[in-house]
């Protein structure tokens, strides 16, 4: 069992190898990754700063001479996930420790997003009582705020540094005693204005034979999604709610970027999508939202989250991106239209009940949708149960053409 530890050398050597002794302590190797650009390193690495600069394109001494901070933490980040990738395929990793404040955070948290899903990863932080999004990305990466700056040794750090260091002992010696059922993996995306049609969904799906992995279309679950399929460690996806796509268009908070939709096609594993929550963008408290959609159509979710209603004209653009994404699919895909309202606040009687931008929006996807994918359009709304089984049916029909579903 090793844990690599990714630090800056020149300027935490003393940090790092109290937490160094620490994980000895217990019996378990380390693996110290220099990442520091400025100075020599106060403790020998194992993997020096050079080496990790030319895994990053470029040279230390070349980063030193450039003095350009930002660029040099850009460079160092990308050597660094070089690294640890290429230490966990020779298996010297087994988990990954970083410690530091927004510079180290920055590289060793590049790190760990290169490691795959369940590889123990740790980051001891002085920005982790703060936004983490940019850090964590759709990793499981476990924070750990540091309280005081991370600069020397007193009882405060001794103490935050040993929790962590024993933590990531915890992770790599012990197995999850978790049984991995033999099944195929289906993937589905819900937000809580499509979780009835989610769960009706998942429960047919599962007494059919197959393993569901729910993730909550807040951005990073639909990124988080979009890179397990990438990484082929799901068989199919149900794609029930695009809803990200309203934020990234619109400009909401829970926009899963210019990709999304694209690595189910591109992987050619079976997919059937929907229209679940395009009718909302995604914004915080009511005061919080830009001046430049006063006037629009809003519903206060809870204090902190307000929804704002998506317009005729920007749903019509998002049918015609849903359809552009769908047609550069390789493997079998279908969209299917919930006609009677694309989420609980859309169905009649309901705040965003509106007939005229649903129809702008499911009008775009027949008109841009290519032959090759199968458009099924039913009375329902989203959430009503005959809809959710028969997304979950349409999908079981594509596994099993496809020579994938349960007991193939």
């Amino acid at each position: 069992m090793a844990v690599v530890i990714v630090g800056t050398l020149d300027t935490k050597g003393e940090e790092i190898a109290f937490a160094r002794s620490v994980i000895e302590s217990q019996g378990v190797d380390t693996h110290l990754v220099d990442v520091g650009v400025m100075g020599d390193p106060e403790i020998e690495p194992d993997t020096g700063a050079a080496e990790v600069a030319e895994a990053g394109g470029t040279s230390l001494e070349q980063l030193r001479e450039d003095g350009d901070r930002g660029a040099a933490m850009e460079a160092m980040g990308e050597g660094a996930a070089a690294v640890a990738e290429r230490l966990h395929e020779e298996g010297v990793l087994d988990g990954v420790l970083g410690l530091g404040g927004s510079g180290n955070t920055s590289i060793a948290t590049a790190a760990m997003r290169a490691l795959p899903v369940g590889v123990p990863k740790f980051m001891v932080s002085t920005v982790a009582s703060g936004d983490t999004e940019p850090y964590v990305g759709s990793r499981d990466i476990a924070m750990l705020y540091s309280v005081a700056d991370i600069e020397g040794l007193n009882q405060l750090s001794r103490r935050v540094i040993s929790n962590a260091a024993l933590g990531i002992v915890g992770m790599v010696e012990n197995e999850p005693d978790v049984e991995v059922p033999d099944r195929p993996t289906v993937a589905l995306t819900m937000f809580g204005v499509t979780t009835p049609c989610v769960q009706r969904a998942r429960e047919v799906l599962e007494e059919k034979g197959y393993e569901t992995i729910v993730f909550h279309a807040t951005g990073t679950g639909g990124r988080a999604m979009e890179a397990l399929v990438e990484e082929g460690l799901v068989d199919g996806v149900l794609d029930v709610t695009t809803t990200e796509w309203a934020d990234e268009l619109v400009g909401g908070n829970l926009n899963a970027g210019p990709h999304r939709l694209e690595a189910a096609g591109e992987a050619g594993i079976p997919q059937v999508v929907s229209t679940g929550a395009l009718d909302m963008v995604n914004f915080g408290p009511r005061e919080s939202i830009p001046e430049e959609f006063e006037g629009r159509h809003f519903h206060v979710h809870n204090p902190q989250v307000t929804l704002m209603r998506t317009t005729p004209e920007e749903n019509a653009e998002l049918g015609e991106i849903l359809a552009g994404k769908l047609n550069g699919a390789t493997g079998p895909t279908a969209m299917v239209l919930p006609l009677g309202g694309v989420s609980m606040l859309d169905v009649e009687g309901e705040d965003f009940h509106d007939p005229e931008a649903d129809a702008a929006l499911f009008d775009a996807l027949r008109a841009n949708l290519d032959d090759g994918v199968e458009l099924i359009e039913r009375e329902e709304d989203i959430n009503d149960e005959a809809f959710a089984a028969a997304l979950a049916e349409k999908f079981d029909e594509y596994m099993r053409e496809a020579g994938a579903g349960p007991e193939a």
